[in-house]
This record gives C-alpha cells, sequence and structure tokens, in this order.
C-alpha cells in the first residue's frame, strides 16, 4: 500500500481555521476531497487543494504505485499551529492593543486502498444485537 504526504508551512491562517476544512475531507476519496475543496467557502480552502494536489503527486512518484488516482484516499490531515507574528496596534489615550497574526502548518497524507478481490462481497453493516428494549412486543 502506498502512502504519501506534502506539508505547506507558515500558511498565514489559524490552525483552528484550517481544521475545520480538514475536517470535510478526512477519509474521502481524492476526487471527492478536491470537489469538496472547490466549493468550501473558506479562503483556507485553496491553500489547503495545494498541498493534497502535491500529496497527490507524490504517491504517483513513488515506486509501487498502481498508477490508478482513483484509488488514493485522503489517510489523514492535520493543521498544526506555527509561530506567530507579534504587531501593535494603537489604541485610545495612548494605549496599545497587540494584534496576534497567526500562521500554520498544512499536512496531507494520501494513501492507496487495496484492490478488491475479484467476486468479493463487501463487508455487511452489523445489526445492534437483540434486546428486550428494541425488540418488537408481541401480545
Amino acid at each position: 500500500m502506498i502512502e504519501a504526504r506534502a506539508t505547506a508551512r507558515y500558511i498565514r491562517t489559524s490552525a483552528q481555521k484550517a481544521k475545520l476544512v480538514m475536517d470535510m475531507i478526512r477519509g474521502r476519496d481524492v476526487n471527492q476531497a478536491l470537489a469538496t475543496l472547490k466549493f468550501v467557502r473558506k479562503s483556507v480552502a485553496r491553500d489547503i487543494e495545494k498541498v493534497l494536489r502535491s500529496a497527490i503527486a507524490n504517491a504517483q512518484q513513488k515506486d509501487g504505485f498502481g498508477g490508478d488516482v482513483d484509488r488514493l484516499y485522503v489517510a489523514g490531515c492535520h493543521a498544526d499551529q506555527g509561530p506567530s507574528q507579534k504587531r501593535i496596534r494603537p489604541a485610545p489615550m495612548g494605549r496599545a492593543f497587540r494584534v496576534v497574526k497567526r500562521t500554520a502548518h498544512l499536512t496531507v497524507r494520501v494513501a492507496e486502498r487495496p484492490a478488491a478481490r475479484a467476486g468479493a462481497r463487501p463487508a455487511r453493516r452489523a445489526r445492534p444485537a437483540r434486546t428486550p428494549r428494541n425488540r418488537q412486543r408481541e401480545d
């Protein structure tokens, strides 16, 4: 199974804002994740899309890659806090307010799904155990 990652560092957004978008694409197929990022109304989505495309390109360059991009999925993604820039903003009566300009490090991991065996059935969803609470009452 091929796994590749890409990282973008010092992106001018907070890690908290980036995590909101990354939670939307985690575990999805790469084509579905790219479509999601295209229509998300957050400016950090463009930066995450660039990192995802870079991770896909990194996976294609690895030895042993099957050649089918459709089998890739977002195995993991996270945003870490980078260094913050401290700035001063003038305030009334000779005071000053501190402005913190945050940065984030974005990391996206993609992996290749294992090939489905011929004739294999998809796994069934487990049914809940039959208990007196969910058993229908017979009168």
